[in-house]
């Protein structure tokens, strides 16, 4: 009687074999068959698993109330007599978030001739601002002073930001931060009376000037600075970001075109009205 071991192998089965053979496959996954065809066909027919529940979004974080940080830093700059007394002021408000997220201890509020003639108005400190307490003393602003110097504007600066505490990871002011430092910026230029204000970057010019324009295309042409309440003008000029100056010193030379218009028009005769 034949058995089962000495079947003749089909010639297909027996190629097969000896190719896995060859390959090294001497065992069986299975003892049993499997149709893994049927079995994905049922996964199929079966219905989906129940999605998991969302989980719950987290709070949003509190706003700060601006209306009332406003009205606060109103009072506070209204009552400052001179710069020093404006300085203190600053470093004792709080209203402002950027105190308590990107500084790390020190309020930044202004340096250079309290007479000077040109206010520069920069966006907000870095970490080198935020580390002496005073703006501009970092790469950019030894540019920044560089730049000033070789154009006639040496000693006849006062420096300033649009906030006076760095923003977290020297980011962009927001609006808002801006709107309520505004007050103590408004008050610095009632207090200086400089004849003209350089714009330093498109957060300043457009946070001060109103305008939504980018930087490279306000820079370079005069507008006029109202105060909130119309009591002060001054013209002003947008001009580059020394940081970006940095980064792109290409663009150097419109900067420092936008410094010789401010000297020239500083050193023209003064006309009384």
């Amino acid at each position: 009687m034949t058995t089962v071991a000495d079947a003749p192998l089909d010639p297909v089965a027996e190629s097969l074999l000896a190719f896995w053979a060859e390959a090294g496959v001497d065992a069986t996954l299975l003892d049993a068959p499997f149709d893994r065809i049927e079995a994905g066909r049922a996964l199929l027919r079966a219905p989906p698993p129940p999605k998991p529940a969302a989980a719950p979004r987290p709070a949003a974080a509190p706003q700060p109330d601006v209306s009332a940080a406003v009205a606060d830093a109103q009072a506070r700059a209204a009552a400052a007599g001179d710069l020093d007394a404006l300085a203190a002021a600053i470093a004792a408000f709080e209203g402002c978030p950027l105190r308590y997220e990107g500084a790390a201890s020190k309020s930044v509020f202004a340096r250079g001739d309290p007479r000077a003639p040109l206010m520069v108005v920069g966006e907000g400190p870095g970490a080198e601002e935020d580390a002496q307490g005073l703006p501009f003393v970092g790469r950019a602003g030894k540019l920044l002073d560089r730049m000033l110097a070789a154009a006639g504007l040496e000693g006849r600066v006062l420096i300033t930001n649009t906030v006076f505490w760095r923003p977290p990871g020297n980011r962009t002011p927001a609006a808002h931060e801006q709107m309520i430092c505004a007050p103590f910026l408004e008050r610095a230029i009632a207090l200086a009376q400089p004849r003209m204000l350089l714009l330093v970057g498109g957060a300043a010019a457009k946070s001060l000037l109103q305008k939504e324009e980018g930087i490279l295309s306000l820079r370079g042409r005069w507008f006029e600075w109202r105060s909130k309440d119309g009591a002060m003008e001054l013209p002003a000029l947008p001009t580059l970001h020394p940081a970006f100056l940095l980064r792109q010193p290409a663009a150097k030379k419109r900067a420092w075109r936008d410094l010789l218009t401010v000297t020239e028009r500083l050193d023209r005769p003064h006309r009384p009205a």
